[in-house]
């Protein structure tokens, strides 16, 4: 259910009203096309330039023919809680020019991954709490309501003083002589992006006690949740372009030429089980013959200043035509028009508010 409209977002509706009648008119004589003076460049990159188990005990980092995902036991001290994750990074620089700026804007990016294990993991597409990754003695433990762990979509940071041009595929998973069994020191980890290009280790969600945004959940098309999946099965993972944090780090990755992707799962483990998903590296033999297909992303990429806030159609001024893209978006996500502007997962009064606020 939404949350009703804010007393200021009530006022900005009702001061609108007659701009909204004219607008409205003008959208329709106009077609109420979108408008954008960029052109796109759409990128496919069929196989990382490198990916690389991150897991403590890899003996064979960046030869490895599966990747698998996978948490540590709820409430132990030791290793990360997202104990097995999975990194590719993709040259990109071949296809979409690097050195631009916020001269580029990605509008679409899909990551997707091939299943390598059968019927193994339970499909989840839906983000779970960290309450349902505490120890069952802690007071803030729930049960989780659904079946499965779902597989997230981050970002990549680095420490030790690696960075994403100097970190490699048989690069150490932490400083010679580390202990292995501590949290948080893997040179490289599955990140979110927070404003202002800074990201923030999520290895230790549950232990933070907090949520942290993942750039996307995996999804696999007409599975129904709870259902086992089966090797083969095409994972996709829509990245969510339109949050500013994770567009900036997608810009980043463009402009240096190298876009770093994790996947990670806080799926529930055994020692010495296999119950967690699995995925097929290009090192495999089967990508080798054809058979399987390796981590892949693709790209649509505008080129051109990056339209300023609420400016929908991107024709540098926020105007009667974003209020009527706005309008003709009521009550939606959004998603088509970028009309959520709050990213509250719907159209209302409070974008229209942040619209007005923005005109001219």
């Amino acid at each position: 259910m939404n949350a009703p409209p804010t007393l200021a977002a009530r006022a900005a509706t009702r001061s609108a009203a007659p701009l909204i009648a004219v607008v409205s008119a003008a959208v329709a004589a106009a077609g109420a096309e979108r408008v954008s003076a960029a052109d796109t460049i759409q990128a496919s990159f069929p196989a990382p330039a490198l990916d690389r188990w991150m897991y403590p005990f890899n003996s064979t980092p960046g030869s490895r023919a599966v990747i698998s995902t996978f948490g540590s036991t709820p409430g132990a001290p030791e290793f990360d809680s997202r104990d097995g994750q999975m990194l590719a990074a993709f040259a990109t620089g071949s296809q979409v020019p690097i050195g631009q700026g916020n001269a580029l804007t990605v509008t679409r990016a899909r990551l997707t991954v091939e299943v390598s294990n059968n019927l193994i993991f339970v499909y989840d597409p839906t983000q779970d709490p960290w309450q349902c990754f505490v120890a069952t003695g802690d007071p803030a433990w729930t049960p989780d309501a659904d079946p499965g762990q779902p597989v997230e979509c981050h970002g990549v940071g680095f420490r030790n003083g690696w960075t994403a041009t100097t970190f490699q595929e048989n690069s150490p998973y932490a400083p010679t002589g580390s202990n292995l069994l501590l949290p948080g020191i893997r040179n490289a980890f599955a990140a979110e992006a927070l404003s202002g290009g800074i990201v923030a280790d999520v290895s230790q969600s549950p232990r933070d006690r907090r949520d942290p945004v993942p750039f996307a959940v995996g999804t696999i098309a007409g599975l129904a949740p709870g259902s086992l999946v089966a090797a083969g099965t095409q994972m996709t993972f829509d990245i969510d372009v339109a949050n500013p944090a994770i567009q900036d780090y997608l810009r980043a990755g463009l402009n240096g030429g190298r876009v770093f992707l994790a996947l990670s799962s806080l799926t529930f483990v055994q020692q010495q089980a296999g119950q967690f998903p699995a995925f097929i590296a290009k090192e495999n033999v089967y990508v080798q013959l054809g058979i399987s297909q390796p981590p892949r992303l693709e790209l649509d990429v505008a080129t051109g200043p990056a339209c300023r806030f609420a400016d929908l159609d991107c024709n540098g001024a926020v105007n009667g035509f974003d209020l009527g893209l706005l309008l003709g978006a009521w009550g939606t996500d959004g998603s088509t028009s970028g009309a959520d502007l709050n990213h509250d997962g719907t159209v209302n009064g409070s974008d229209l508010g942040l619209l007005l606020g923005a005109w001219g």
